[in-house]
């Protein structure tokens, strides 16, 4: 969704269209969510922090200045949100779990059962390895991985508004940080 697109959606729901604000939330959502999970949020407070965001957004819909900018605007008010609750709960709750739920196919042979389970295992296991190694990254690396991998990747403004990182440092932050969790893991004879 570019920036036009987006201006003009705002601008249409501002007027009350309901299809153009459904597509700003299909279209942004991905992006609150990615802000949110970036913080560590337990699922419970990364839905809060979502449906607060889209709350703040629809009680200042006719007053944004810079329409096509929502999705900046968006990723800022998650930011804010995320941090104000992790301020007031003062913990921080891990919300990546590294085990993937093995469920059974149904009309299996037992031997393609065994293989598949074999084969989910060592999945399981080059997960798990992937995410322990990923913890271990520090927080800003994990906080930028996280968003950047969301779906829609977001624009590397939105990154610098949800973040607070120039827009500048991005790529290198992102480089760096893949980097050391690729050492990482080839020391562990992992790839």
């Amino acid at each position: 969704m570019d920036r036009a697109d987006v201006g003009a959606l705002v601008q249409s729901a501002a007027d009350g269209d309901a299809a153009a604000w459904k597509s700003l939330v299909d279209g942004l959502g991905p992006l609150v969510w990615s802000v949110a999970r970036s913080h560590g949020l337990s699922d419970a407070d990364a839905h809060e922090v979502y449906q607060t965001a889209w709350f703040r957004f629809a009680q200042h819909l006719g007053r944004i200045r810079e329409p096509e900018k929502t999705g900046s605007w968006l990723a800022s008010t998650a930011r804010h949100e995320c941090l104000k609750l992790l301020k007031a709960s003062k913990r921080w709750t891990p919300t990546d779990d590294p085990q993937l739920l093995d469920r059974p196919s149904e009309e299996r042979t037992p031997e393609e059962s065994v293989l598949d389970s074999e084969e989910a295992a060592a999945q399981t296991e080059r997960v798990r390895l992937l995410w322990q190694e990923f913890e271990e990254l520090g927080e800003r690396c994990r906080q930028l991985l996280r968003v950047l991998i969301s779906s829609p990747p977001p624009s590397y403004q939105e990154v610098s508004a949800a973040l607070g990182i120039a827009v500048g440092s991005i790529g290198p932050m992102r480089q760096r940080c893949l980097r050391r969790l690729r050492a990482r893991l080839e020391a562990r004879g992992t790839k």
